[in-house]
């Protein structure tokens, strides 16, 4: 027996989030008519627009019924970043700064999703209100818009619990309050404070304070849009070293962070996954530090470095490098602090494989995350000894708890999904023309969110030379993995629609 869909409460849902999105509009429009730019009027029809389909779509709703049950949950978190997208693309369109509808599509999908891909070849060209616009649709997406909706939803009569459920759909999450829409107003906060900290910093070293406000955006929602066509590199040592520490913060468990916030660092502490990102942020630093630090003494030969000054300076430039790269890949963030690609293949081919992890479960990274490695690799070490003592009983644990039989399918389902999405991917890209190496590099750079990827698409490149088949694809991929496979698929699932 079918259950009846609730579909008015899904057009009343994202009809609130189209009302929202819009007043997030007015932040650039202002900054247009501030700036005199030329695409002002773009912003003015675009924000009117967003905030009729929004008006247009809670008339749909009126009446609704306020039950959102599994399916109106999934469908309502898989539809509103389509239609936050169609929306948002519009002032590219309508001011003509991407030239083509599939360009347009693909930089605001690839800002909402936090993916930080770009198809614009010259950034600095773009208007501020543009620039501002692409760290917005980042710091938004980035902590999710139904974490946003489950605060704010409330106000208009719906409940949040099935949403976030939705959009949480990982190995597991936890309630910092009895009320889910308390825990997500706790989590906005400590992203806002985040945001504002890491502002006031880079502009008090010494970067400007447009860019500032943007770069700590794109930071804390780990998504790597930058307003200057070489990221990060131009900038100075300290504004690299600050940039890298809040790339690993927003890496981390939001939980967590509330935690260690309210003076509770025991938690962090504690936290088995938190240590497994941490460690391996660690060892993937020293690694990449030690093998910057030959290549650096190669290029300028070690016999010439006659004092421990030059020496120091060569090391402290090289542990920079290695930290911001490390922080930038594994969170998914996609900065550079320099351009990999011209570094030893054994070092960039490191980096690349780092994109593949992600950071901490509940944090604005993409990935596969250290959760499900972690409960991989013990799943893994279990099976050797269950091997050799057949009889025993070995439990696999996580936090000190045992992980249960679905907590491990869920864990060997997703990574087998992650990696036939990524062969599929990788099979459209080369037919679409893409060469085999880069295929692959955007298919793990789109369904990890990371943006940057190898070759031509690495650090200082673009993808308007992408081909257009590839780029509608490659937007698919980013929604993929930004709602990490399980919540597109089980739309798709015959069992979802049944009682």
């Amino acid at each position: 027996m079918t259950k009846l869909f609730n579909g008015k409460i899904v057009f009343r849902s994202l009809g609130a989030l189209l009302v929202i999105e819009s007043l997030f509009m007015i932040v650039p429009t202002v900054t247009a008519y501030l700036y005199e730019n030329s695409d002002l009027g773009a912003w003015i029809v675009t924000t009117v627009l967003t905030m009729l389909g929004g008006l247009l779509f809670l008339l749909i709703g009126h009446g609704a019924q306020k039950r959102v049950g599994e399916r109106e949950g999934y469908v309502i978190v898989a539809s509103v970043w389509i239609v936050f997208s169609l929306f948002g693309m519009l002032p590219f369109w309508l001011s003509g700064a991407l030239p083509t509808l599939a360009d347009c599509w693909f930089e605001t999908m690839a800002g909402f999703t936090t993916t930080g891909a770009t198809v614009c070849a010259d950034v600095e060209s773009m208007s501020q209100s543009l620039l501002l616009w692409r760290a917005l649709m980042q710091w938004v997406g980035g902590l999710g818009i139904i974490v946003l909706s489950v605060a704010i939803l409330p106000m208009f009569g719906l409940g949040g619990m099935q949403l976030y459920s939705a959009e949480v759909t990982g190995v597991s999450y936890e309630k910092l309050s009895p009320r889910i829409a308390d825990t997500a107003k706790h989590m906005w906060v400590t992203y806002i404070l985040l945001t504002v900290a890491q502002t006031l910093l880079l502009y008090l070293e010494g970067m400007p304070h447009f860019d500032a406000i943007c770069h700590s955006m794109s930071t804390i929602s780990t998504g790597g849009f930058s307003t200057r066509n070489n990221s990060m590199i131009d900038y100075n040592a300290a504004i690299q070293w600050t940039t890298a520490v809040f790339m690993f913060l927003s890496g981390m468990n939001f939980t967590q962070l509330i935690y260690l916030f309210r003076g509770h660092p025991s938690r962090i502490f504690n936290d088995e996954e938190t240590r497994w990102y941490s460690i391996a942020v660690g060892v993937a630093t020293i690694f990449l530090s030690v093998g910057l630090f030959i290549h650096y003494g190669i290029e300028h030969d070690f016999s010439q470095l006659r004092f421990a000054r030059e020496t120091f300076g060569m090391s402290e430039r090289a542990l920079r490098k290695g930290f911001f790269m490390v922080a930038s890949a594994m969170t998914s963030t996609g900065f550079a602090a320099s351009d990999y690609m011209t570094w030893p293949k054994l070092l960039w081919v490191f980096v690349f494989f780092l994109m593949f992890t992600g950071a901490a479960s509940g944090s604005t990274a993409g990935g596969i995350k250290w959760v499900r490695i972690g409960i991989f690799a013990k799943s893994a070490m279990t099976e050797l000894k269950r091997r050799i003592h057949p009889n025993a009983v070995i439990p696999v644990r996580f936090n000190g708890r045992t992980v249960n039989e679905q907590t491990t399918s869920n864990v060997m389902a997703f990574l087998f999904f992650y990696i036939v999405i990524i062969i599929l991917a990788s099979l459209i890209f080369c037919a679409s023309g893409v060469n085999f190496d880069e295929a692959i590099g955007t298919a793990v750079s789109g369904i990890g969110n990371v943006g940057v990827s190898i070759g031509q698409f690495g650090p200082l490149g673009s993808y308007i030379d992408y081909p257009t088949a590839a780029k509608w694809t490659m937007t698919a991929v980013m929604l993929i993995g930004r709602l990490e496979i399980f919540t597109v698929l089980l739309l798709f699932s015959k069992a979802l629609w049944k009682k």
